[in-house]
């Protein structure tokens, strides 16, 4: 579904991304990891748009994407979370998914006054679709709460249901684990282990080693910004290099 080719990015002297390969199949869970400043974060912004690679190739589903903007990549399918939850926080946790879906025909203004039955029409269908989202994320109870009244943890899910009301084929997750308490993270393996199987392919970045191996079908770990190992779950967690990229070579 997804192939990244010899992907390089610098910020002025600093190599962030170095001749990077990976690529992703359809239906599985990726998993991305590697100690801080390893690149992934910056990944991640190059494959959804947000930065554009000083050179190398990305293409998603037969399409090369490096150079197209985000909106055009989202729309593609590509959609993704953020490390920091981006909340609408003075709008209902309900308001916040019904804007997620792309292509609202109440976005056009001629629309909402000379459709309005099927501008209607489509939001009561958004809404219908936004309360089932909610409750797979347990998160019905506070659809007429304000956004910015959940916790980091609620606001982790808040993201994750919103990113699915825009149908993406490639979801991209920014470290979902961070700040999510044990129960709201077990609660999440479950969703994403839910959604896989539903037939959603997922990448994740992710500090939480045990989550990626407890998800991943396949893991790659990058150090200083090139992939230095990549395998299933067990290969690489039993690779010598990945501890010392992680905790030093203990010499």
């Amino acid at each position: 579904m997804l192939s990244v080719r010899n992907v390089s990015k610098s910020f002025g002297g600093l190599l962030a991304v170095d001749r990077c390969d990976l690529s992703v199949k359809e239906g599985s869970i990726v998993g991305v990891i590697g100690p801080n400043g390893a690149g992934k974060s910056t990944l991640f912004e190059i494959i959804s748009g947000f930065l554009r690679p000083d050179l190398g190739s990305i293409t998603f589903q037969g399409q090369e994407i490096v150079g197209l903007p985000v909106h055009r990549i989202a729309r593609a399918g590509i959609i993704r979370t953020f490390q920091i939850p981006r909340a609408l926080n003075r709008m209902t946790v309900l308001d916040n998914l019904m804007l997620g879906p792309q292509n609202q025909a109440g976005e056009r203004i001629w629309n909402a006054a000379l459709c309005r039955g099927t501008v209607r029409s489509e939001e009561i269908s958004i809404r219908d679709k936004a309360l089932v989202v909610l409750e797979l994320f347990d998160l019905q109870s506070m659809k007429d709460e304000y956004a910015g009244s959940l916790s980091g943890g609620q606001k982790k899910l808040l993201e994750m249901a919103r990113s699915l009301m825009a149908d993406p084929k490639l979801l991209l997750l920014d470290e979902p684990f961070a700040g999510v308490n044990p129960s709201l993270s077990s609660k999440l393996i479950q969703r994403i282990k839910e959604l896989r199987d539903k037939g959603l392919t997922i990448m994740i970045i992710e500090h939480g080693i045990p989550y990626v191996v407890e998800l991943s079908d396949e893991i790659y770990v990058l150090n200083k910004g090139a992939v230095m190992a990549h395998g299933t779950p067990q290969e690489v967690v039993s690779d010598k290099r990945v501890l010392e990229a992680y905790l030093g070579d203990g010499r």
